[in-house]
């Protein structure tokens, strides 16, 4: 039997990035969530089952995690599907339809980035906990609830307030779960990426390309969703057996302060 991840908007984008890396190691068997874009899903499926060495068990499933009822049909399809859950990563999120300046920046805006980046992960691991409590560890592998959070949630961009106040609320749903979950032995690590080649950042590209030119980071390129897999393959491994609450930064050193 292999342990189960289920990764939240893993059709493409860093969540697909995740995805390949786990089915590269083939140590668990994933369920793909997607939103809209069952297309993506299914290619990112197929890739999966193409990348792992060994036979591992792929399946995809819809839901808006921004919703009551489909948070409640993700774990109910895991459920039904694997009798398990081991690993739960948070990737799933957006950015602002328009940047706009937070004098300007609407409450819709706000409320849908609140409702999708940050309320859906929280109650999710709610409802998500439960299942993971009945699924009887497996040697080797952990029981962990991974979060996707950003460089966002501590670095201030004036045009995406919205985007930066929900990651940073992240960060903290990271410590609150690790201190409430740690009595189960369930760790719980944020990562952080830092400018990650995605569909997200690629109408900024322009404006990364000259950053990185100008030194942005001490590693100076573009983070690759690959780069992001494979630390969740790390805390997936058991990499990290007497940690939680970690933040792992997968930035290229940003974080850094330089003089």
């Amino acid at each position: 039997m292999n342990p189960l991840c289920l990764i939240t908007g893993a059709s493409r984008g860093i969540g697909r990035g995740i995805a390949l890396q786990l089915a590269d190691g083939a140590t668990h068997d994933l369920v793909i969530n997607y939103a809209g874009n069952r297309a993506a899903a299914q290619e990112c499926q197929t890739l999966c089952l193409e990348a792992a060495p060994r036979k591992i068990r792929v399946e995809i499933v819809q839901g808006d995690i921004s919703l009551t009822a489909d948070r409640a049909r993700l774990v109910d399809f895991v459920r039904d599907t694997f009798g398990r859950l081991d690993v739960l990563v948070n990737n799933a999120g957006v950015a602002p339809d328009v940047r706009a300046d937070m004098l300007e920046a609407s409450e819709e805006s706000f409320d849908r980035l609140i409702n999708i980046n940050l309320k859906g992960p929280y109650f999710l691991t709610q409802k998500a906990v439960p299942l993971m409590l009945a699924s009887a560890p497996l040697p080797d592998f952990p029981r962990a609830v991974v979060n996707v959070t950003s460089i966002s949630s501590f670095t201030a961009s004036v045009n995406r307030g919205d985007y930066c106040i929900a990651k940073a609320g992240l960060s903290m749903m990271t410590k609150l779960y690790a201190a409430r979950l740690a009595e189960f032995g369930i760790g719980v690590f944020e990562i952080q990426p830092g400018v990650i080649a995605t569909d997200m950042t690629g109408a900024v590209k322009e404006k990364y390309d000259k950053l990185f030119a100008e030194g942005l980071t001490p590693i100076n390129r573009w983070g690759a969703p690959s780069d992001i897999g494979r630390a969740v393959a790390a805390v997936a491994s058991g990499a990290f057996p007497y940690s939680t609450g970690q933040v792992l930064h997968v930035d290229g050193g940003f974080h850094l302060h330089r003089l």
